[in-house]
Parts: structure tokens; sequence; C-alpha cells
């Protein structure tokens, strides 16, 4: 089950809806326009879904049976309903639609994964491009042969004397968060911040002790845990270190977040 924008006109106060406590969502809703998150299904979907692995393989999920919320919706009906009511002068192009009709569409408007619209059921999957991506040294370019640009990474600021570089631990996987009370990958609990050995002597602070974040956007308190952490930086765990970070610090474009920043640490006497 997920969470998407609800495109009913909300009225009255309260959700109906699942929303996580502490998630930021307003308490009431004050009037027609108000944004409220919805419960969605996806994988018990109607008709089956599809995932794509690392391994680019696009695999077919069928419908899991069982209990079911009442008023959860599949995905793809709450977003198109939502395009309608934004665009109601294409609601005619947007008709409902059954999975197997989405995946032969997909089929139609993305070559790369034509052969999506043969799953039809568990264990039915295609690796799009192929065993192989460009095999043989072969590139899809005007030469066939790979083509390298040079990037220059902007600079990085400077720290302060005394402080140090924070990076948010936000997973053990390029799309995974850790929310267990322990990473797999360090040991370390979720109030431990990982620093540098030098860094830790330097400010005199051992493994076990409390100690205090803090910039000017917020402050986090933790337990120090000395770790392979690069000189000069620290690391902690997400979303607890989100006090810390400058939200209108974001990338063009995509606007995402810098989630790093510029810390100070001080230990904490007991």
């Amino acid at each position: 089950m997920g969470l998407v924008f609800d495109p009913h006109p909300v009225t009255g106060t309260g959700f109906s809806s699942p929303v996580p406590p502490g998630s930021g969502w307003p308490g009431d809703c004050a009037d027609a326009t108000t944004p409220v998150g919805s419960p969605v299904t996806t994988s018990v979907a109607p008709g089956g879904v599809t995932e794509t692995s690392t391994e680019r393989r696009i695999i077919f999920s069928p419908e899991i049976p069982g209990p079911r919320i009442g008023e959860a919706r599949p995905e793809a009906d709450a977003l198109v309903e939502l395009a309608r009511r934004v665009r109601p002068d294409i609601a005619d192009r947007l008709p409902e639609q059954s999975m197997d009709q989405m995946r032969r569409e997909i089929a139609q408007m993305v070559p790369f994964y034509d052969g999506i619209q043969n799953l039809h059921q568990a264990g039915d999957q295609f690796q799009y491009g192929g065993r192989h991506l460009c095999e043989n040294g072969q590139f899809a370019t005007p030469t066939g042969r790979a083509q390298f640009r040079v990037i220059r990474p902007p600079a990085l600021p400077e720290i302060p004397a005394g402080a140090l570089r924070l990076t948010t631990r936000r997973g053990k996987q390029f799309n995974s968060i850790v929310h267990a009370e322990h990473d797999a990958i360090t040991g370390a609990a979720r109030e431990h911040v990982l620093i540098n050995a030098q860094d830790a002597r330097q400010l005199g602070i051992d493994s076990g002790d409390m100690i205090r974040l803090h910039n000017s956007f917020g402050e986090l308190g933790g337990i120090a845990l000395i770790a392979a952490v690069k000189a000069g930086n620290v690391q902690a765990h997400w979303p607890e270190s989100n006090v810390l970070i400058d939200k209108n610090r974001r990338s063009p474009g995509a606007e995402i977040p810098d989630y790093n920043a510029i810390v100070w640490i001080e230990k904490l006497t007991k």
C-alpha cells in the first residue's frame, strides 16, 4: 500500500486515511483544496503489476489475494483521476484502463519496454536491452563508440575552524532506507553518530560519549561511534538528522534537498 494525493475534494476536519504520526500533515482540512494522503493499492492491484530490477528485468507480480482497505484504489486510477481534474480539457483522452491495457500502451510508447505487454502470470519476465547492453563495444551513437564528458563538480564550501561536514546515512542500498534500530552494515544504532578517530581525539570524544550536533538550522543529540569515516566528516542517520539540513538549499531543476551540512559537535557531560 502507498500514499498519494487524493484528488477528491475534502471538507470538514481530520483524515479518513492512515497518515503516519509526525509526518507533517496538517491536522485539520481547512477547505476543499487541502491535499490529503490517501491509501492506494500497489502489488494488490487487479490485473497484477510489474517491477524493474537493477538487472534491467521487468518482472510480473500477480495480484495478491487477501483483505482490502475499503477506500484504497489502484494507484493508477487515482493518478488518472487527478490528471482529469487538473486538465479537464483532455479528460476524454484519459479513459479508465485495465493493467493489461496499460502495459500494451507502455510497449507502444517505450521501445525498451516492448515485451511488457506479454507479461500475464507469476514468473513472466524479460530483460530490456537483451542480455548485454552495448554488446561487443557497440553503442547507440552515430559512430558506434561511447562518448565521455568531463564533469567538474562544484567546489565544496569551506569548513569553518572546529566544524565538520555532516553526511546523512539514508540507506544501505541505492533505493532503500534504514528504518531498523540498527544498521546491518555498520552495526550502528539509530542514535549513533559516526566520527573519525582523529576528529574524535581533537574534540575529546570517545565511542559511547553523549554528544550534541548543532548549526544555525537546529541541533541533534546522539552517541559518538568512532568509525572508518574520512577525517573532517561525520555521519548521522536520516531522518533524525533532517533538523540540521538547510531546507532551502536544493539542486536546480529537481529541487532535491542537499542532505549534507556543516555542523559543530560538543561532548555532553553526564
